[in-house]
């Protein structure tokens, strides 16, 4: 199945590494309800890759402020995961999820088949489980996590937002 923007997103499921460096299977249908941000990641151990969830956890109180939820993935197992936690990346405050199957990366079209890598996609859900937002980078560019929490306020209006939209400013045609 191919994974399209206004469409509902299936119902994956996967280990994933807790913030209290528990383990745990993880299902999009947990958080029936919710906002979610699902971002991938390439690899455990790398060089864009922390700054990435690094960016996302000093903003993941924002996140939750709103009513959204943060998942992040790699191809890497929940053990390289809680390695690189334990190892330097430190204390990560959203499930990491370990897709050694590849099968999540696959379902989200962010897989690179011949490395065994995802991409950085970064997916906005919203609480029907209706994918709003897909936004996909090569390996070597890191994302913007103020974009993602802009565009996820600016769905949650409900309304028409111009380019460069803040919250707080209004909507068009309100």
């Amino acid at each position: 199945m191919e994974l399209k923007v206004g469409k509902p997103v299936p119902d994956i499921k996967a280990q994933a590494l807790l913030p209290d460096s528990s383990f745990k299977e993880v299902k999009l249908s947990d958080y029936k309800g919710k906002w979610v941000v699902i971002f991938f990641y390439p690899l455990d151990f790398t060089f864009v890759c922390p700054t990435e969830i690094q960016g996302f956890n000093a903003k993941y109180d924002e996140f939750r402020k709103v009513g959204a939820e943060v998942l992040t993935a790699s191809t890497d197992s929940v053990y390289s995961h809680k390695a690189w936690c334990e190892g330097g990346l430190g204390k990560v405050k959203f499930p990491m999820i370990g897709d050694t199957s590849h099968e999540v990366s696959k379902t989200f079209g962010v897989l690179v088949e011949d490395k065994g890598v995802a991409l950085r996609g970064t997916f906005i859900i919203d609480p029907q489980g209706v994918c709003r937002s897909a936004v996909v980078n090569d390996l070597s560019v890191g994302r913007s996590v103020d974009e993602t929490l802009r565009t996820l306020q600016a769905f949650q209006t409900g309304g028409l937002t111009a380019c460069d939209w803040k919250p707080g400013q209004k909507t068009l045609g309100k």
